[in-house]
């Protein structure tokens, strides 16, 4: 039996959003694994100020795509993001706010539980 992902603190990795189907996997969890090479392991709340910064860098997560079964985003909706898009929102100011039950324990390879906690929903 596969052993249960863990969170950033410690305890059963929750679902992250059903609505929109988020993950990796679209399972609603930031469940990761050797394919996902982004690590989408960040369970984020988005807020506009963050949908613009990620659509200036390259990733717009605005516009649906069904094509990847991908619903398009705006603020207040969960999602598990790229750990490293989230480092770097964060040193650019505008980080996402966290729910930490839902995000991944591999996040804490790119950053600190004290950040995180810092940035909880």
């Amino acid at each position: 039996m596969k052993q249960a992902a863990k969170n950033v603190l410690g305890s059963e990795l929750i679902p992250c959003s059903l609505n929109p189907l988020t993950g990796y996997y679209r399972d609603g969890c930031c469940h990761t694994g050797e394919e996902d090479s982004g690590t989408h392991t960040v369970c984020a709340v988005v807020t506009d100020e963050f949908l613009q910064f990620s659509l200036r860098r390259g990733n717009n997560l605005i516009t649906p795509r069904p094509e990847y079964r991908f619903p398009g985003l705006k603020a207040g909706d969960k999602w598990c993001l790229c750990a490293s898009r989230w480092v770097e929102a964060y040193r650019a100011g505008v980080a996402p706010p966290v729910i930490l039950e839902a995000t991944h324990e591999k996040t804490l390879q790119y950053v600190s539980l004290d950040v995180l906690i810092e940035y909880a929903a």
